[in-house]
């Protein structure tokens, strides 16, 4: 018989035949291996759970490393934004020619400068820059605006611009206050035109110079005048002013040949703050004669309410992305939309075949022609131009009416008038500056 050391022993330890140590099958009162099972399953556990929370810690700081180096944005505009561009884009028709995106025609901005910085044109061809403020060499933007404005036409990713493959020029000629002198924008309009565009997008306006419509020593419409006379499209802002309107859309939407641009909202209805052309001539405070098809203003309407844009770094807003309202925004989008026109006829550029003046006041009749007008319209209406742009109409429409269409339109030549003018001593009222509107969606008006 064992004795009791001898069983203790043999409890707690046995050994087999070949003097190999076991695990011991029971203790003395049956617990000794359930407690050495639950402690090894826990330690087990603690080692797992600590194991996770490194990686995790870890794993946080590197993503945060990577997002301060790499400017790596994480989530995407709000679900609302994108809802809002998809029924612009549907109801100007840009779905119908999503095939074309801009690629080839020049389009220079003349705004605030761009963020190039922003996730949504990473992708941006930005073939040009000029900074007619502080002679900064490359690419920035202090105010906003400028960025708002190429986001609509450049943008990918997040929001997805108008013609994303345009050439990209941009010049900033518009300080971090939102102002900028005729002088400077004149000088950024000659820069877009010796750089090569085919289309300046001026989403800015401010007071006509004397004598507008009959003929103009304002230098910023000198300067217009001469892009177009070189065959670059001018696309300007009608103005914001509809709530209190002066009587006529902003300088220099309001030169005969440019191209300009009223707001719309998303169901179809003029914009509060779109400025109303006036059509009719006047002599006083600024003497312009009755203006004639195609060159009623606005000649178009676009997306101009709420409208999704890019937001710079510099709006402090903390976002990448909101919405702006307002004339700017609807200049942008017939912009692009010119661009993707071009790519459909290149001989329409200025470089064309078909290219020039000529070129432009055709494209002006197609566009009285064939934007979508509301109901009951029947020509154009000071408020609604010529109704909304359809792109889809004037690529699909342009086979047919590209040449020849303004061949029997006179247009009448004032110019010879301003001799007259000056001889009396007239002197042209200047606008001191031109400016953009409030910038966003963090802002009331636009």
């Amino acid at each position: 018989m064992a004795s009791d050391d001898e069983v203790v022993r043999s409890d707690y330890l046995e050994i087999d035949d070949e003097g190999n140590h076991s695990a011991p099958s029971r203790d003395i009162d049956g617990t000794i291996e359930d407690e050495f099972s639950n402690g090894s399953s826990i330690d087990v556990l603690i080692k797992g759970v600590s194991g996770l929370i490194v990686f995790l810690s870890v794993s946080i700081i590197l993503l945060w490393a990577t997002y301060q180096s790499a400017d790596i944005t994480f989530g995407g505009p709000p679900q609302s934004l994108q809802l809002w561009e998809d029924q612009y884009r549907e109801m100007t028709g840009l779905d119908e020619v999503n095939y074309l995106d801009g690629n080839g025609v020049g389009l220079c901005i003349v705004d605030t400068g761009i963020d190039a910085s922003h996730p949504d044109l990473k992708s941006a061809n930005i073939v040009a820059w000029v900074d007619l403020i502080s002679g900064v060499e490359s690419p920035y933007d202090d105010e906003g605006h400028g960025t708002a404005m190429a986001g609509i036409i450049s943008s990918k990713g997040g929001l997805n611009g108008v013609s994303p493959g345009v050439d990209l020029l941009v010049a900033k000629a518009i300080s971090d206050d939102g102002s900028g002198t005729d002088s400077n924008i004149a000088d950024a309009v000659d820069w877009c035109v010796t750089e090569g565009a085919d289309v300046i997008s001026l989403s800015l306006g401010g007071s006509q110079g004397f004598g507008s419509g009959l003929f103009t020593t304002d230098e910023l419409e000198e300067a217009v005048i001469d892009a177009i006379d070189s065959g670059v499209f001018v696309v300007a802002a009608a103005g914001n002013d509809g709530e209190n309107d002066d009587g006529d859309v902003e300088s220099p939407g309001s030169v005969e040949d440019v191209i300009c641009v009223g707001a719309i909202t998303r169901t179809g209805n003029v914009w509060s703050g779109s400025s109303e052309g006036d059509n009719n001539g006047r002599i006083w405070p600024n003497p312009i004669l009755p203006r004639q098809d195609p060159d009623k203003k606005p000649e178009v309407v676009a997306p101009g309410h709420e409208v999704p844009i890019l937001m710079a770094s510099s709006t402090g807003s903390g976002t990448w992305w909101g919405w702006s309202s307002g004339t700017s925004a609807a200049t942008a989008w017939v912009s692009g939309s010119i661009a993707i026109f071009l790519e459909a006829n290149p001989e329409m550029k200025r470089g064309g075949s078909q290219g020039g003046s000529t070129a432009i006041s055709n494209l002006k009749s197609m566009i009285s022609q064939n934007s979508e007008m509301k109901d009951g319209q029947e020509g154009h209406d000071d408020n609604f131009g010529y109704g909304i742009l359809r792109i889809d109409f004037l690529v699909n429409n342009s086979d047919n009416t590209s040449t020849g269409l303004h061949d029997d339109l006179e247009i009448s030549e004032l110019q010879n008038d301003a001799s007259e003018y000056t001889a009396n001593g007239t002197q042209a009222i200047r606008r001191i500056t031109a400016s953009v509107p409030p910038l966003s969606s963090t802002k009331d008006m636009e």
